[in-house]
Formats: structure tokens, sequence, C-alpha cells
């Protein structure tokens, strides 16, 4: 098990601080953050190739803050794989084995197993300036993996590759995390975190602000930050107060050209609004009965979206409806078309500032 303990880290300018999360055993746990959030520093400190100002690294027990990479248990397989040029695919894997001090038969039959794991056995005989990127990141993978860490540290492995071989990798990166290697593994993409990981860290301006299941984090947000990555689009700032005395949850929330009731648990104050895009309906007529939130508006776009089509309605303010294609049909809607929305008081979820 990986356990990092109140890290704080200086890069020029950017410092990482109050850095704590746990890594299990055969788990799979990705870091998620923009460019710039200070990922990559954080996995050279725990390899060993930056130093902390403070805070401890520990590996099973041992603390390995100050000890040399090169027996921490933790290996690194960089975003751009650094493949040794003048070397061949064969003698790149075989290098940590050789330093490791394996016999010529154990070298190959390591070899054999994680070319096989990888998909590179086809590739032995090649230079690196050969390879797609593709292939230099599962030859990376293999050679990082010949050291047999603990944990198994990712830099961004997806970020070069086309479509294709970003499938293919994330198809050797499940098949090796299936085998019971324990990874973690650094994006700023978050359908390439949902596709592979068991938990979700979320490091934003050099803190760590939410760690949970892919579930958790996108289901639940608790930031700004968090639901913009999860591509929540209906995101109000605006402020949350409490009118009625009787109704303690029954929360008023008031943006520009936005007000609604929601239902809250949240303190008054300022903070922001999400509203899912599929909590959001679409009505031909005024729906009947006791809804608080209904609105009159005109269609603005229909959008392909992954899981059906995105309907954006002005109601003063652009809100987006996820429908389903049949539903885009029944209702008939059409760009220019006046509709009428609703959402129930429980669809809304408040951040506070």
């Amino acid at each position: 098990m990986l356990s990092v303990d109140n890290l704080k880290i200086r890069g020029g300018d950017f410092q990482l601080h109050d850095i704590s999360f746990q890594v299990a055993q055969g788990e799979y746990l990705v870091l998620l953050g923009a460019s710039g959030a200070g990922k990559t520093l954080l996995l050279e400190s725990l390899a060993g190739l930056h130093p902390v100002d403070s805070g401890d690294i520990t590996v099973d027990s041992k603390n390995c803050t100050t000890i040399h990479t090169s027996i921490r248990g933790l290996t690194l397989a960089f975003q751009d794989g650094l493949l040794f040029p003048h070397m061949n695919v064969r003698e790149n894997i075989a290098f940590p084995l050789k330093a490791a001090g394996l016999s010529r038969q154990d070298q190959q039959n390591r070899i054999e197993q994680l070319t096989n794991d990888t998909g590179t056995t086809n590739l032995l005989n090649r230079k690196p300036a050969t390879l797609s990127g593709g292939e230099i990141q599962r030859v990376a993978l293999a050679r990082a993996l010949a050291a047999s860490p603990d944990v198994l540290l990712l830099d961004e492995p997806l970020v070069s590759l086309d479509s294709h071989a970003r499938t293919e990798l994330r198809s050797v990166l499940r098949r090796i995390h299936d085998s019971g290697q324990t990874i973690l593994h650094v994006t700023h993409d978050y359908d390439e975190a949902l596709s592979l990981a068991n938990r979700i860290a979320v490091l934003e301006h050099g803190t760590l602000t939410q760690i949970g299941t892919p579930d958790e984090i996108f289901q639940h947000p608790k930031s700004e930050f968090v639901a913009r990555f999860a591509g929540i689009r209906n995101f109000f700032r605006g402020v949350l107060d409490f009118p009625q005395d009787d109704a303690p949850q029954q929360g008023r929330f008031i943006a520009d050209k936005l007000e609604c009731t929601i239902l809250t648990d949240a303190s008054p104050g300022a903070g922001c609004l999400i509203l899912p895009s599929e909590e959001i309906s679409l009505f031909n007529k005024k729906p009947e009965g006791s809804a608080r939130n209904v609105f009159r508006g005109t269609i603005k776009e229909i959008i392909p979206a992954r899981l059906g089509m995105e309907v954006i309605v002005d109601i003063d303010v652009d809100l987006a409806a996820l429908v389903t294609a049949s539903s885009v049909a029944q209702l008939e809607l059409e760009t220019g078309k006046e509709i009428w929305v609703t959402y129930k008081a429980t669809a809304g979820r408040f951040i506070e500032a």
C-alpha cells in the first residue's frame, strides 16, 4: 500500500500542499486535474525525482520519503515514454532486469511475460524511432513493469495518442490492473478516469479537493472545478436563502436571470447551483400539478450527446436538458420552438462558495 501524508512540495513558483491519500494494494487510483495542477510534480516527487519539503511517503510500512528512487518500489512511466533510443525494444525492457541481476534465462522468461501482457511481442527487435506513439507507451509500460514495482506510476499515458491507440492502451492497462498491479495514474481527461479508476482523487490549485469512487465524484461534485470536469452544463453562481421558517430545507436560489426552489441542507450564502441535464424535463404544454420550478423558453440548439440528445433552452439563461432521440421526435422538438421546462426541487445541488 502507498500512503502519502501531508506532503508539501515546491516546484518553482508553484506549490503542492497538504497532500494526503492512500492507494490500497491492487487499487487503480486516478489523480485528476487540469494542466498545471501539479500532477507530474507529485508523481516525480513520489518516485524520488524531486525533493519534498515536508511530509511522508510510505510504501508497505517503509518510509520512502528520502531513500533512493531505485529502492522505493515506485516506478514512473513518463508521458513521452523516454525509451533509450540506442537500444531496441528487447534491450529497453531488459534494462531493469539486468540491473536487478536476473540470469539471462530469467530475463528472457520475464520479457516474454511482459510483452504478452502489453502486446509488444512483435516489436522486440525494433528501435524506438520506428515505433508509433501507442507502441512507445506500451513498451514504456513493459519496461516499468519489469522492475516489479509495488505501485506503478503513470504520467498521462494516453494524452498524445489517437483514438484507436487510446482504446488499445486502455485495454492493456485494464489487463495489467486485473493481474493485481497497483496503479496511480494521473490525467486531465475525466472520460479516461471514469473508464479506468476504482477511485479518483481531484487535484485543484495545488491541493486535493475530493477523493471517492467515480460515481461519488461525478454525481456529487464538491467544487465548480469538478463539476466542469464532469461535463455538467447547468452551472449557476448565485445566492441561497431560506425565506420560509416552516420549511427549513426549502431554499431559494437566486442568480442573474434565474430564481428557483431547491431542497438542500446547505447553509445560506453565496455558492453555485448544479442542475444535472438528465433531471430537466420538457413539455409542449405547461405541466399540471405543484411543480415549483416551471419555465417557458425557446429551443436554441439540439446537439447529439453520448447518452442521447442535448436540448439547449433559453429561459433567460441557457438550460441544457438531456433527452432521448425518441423524445425529440415525439415532442417534435426543433430550433426556435417554444417549450415548457421543469425540474424538481430535489434536482439541484448547491455547492457553498
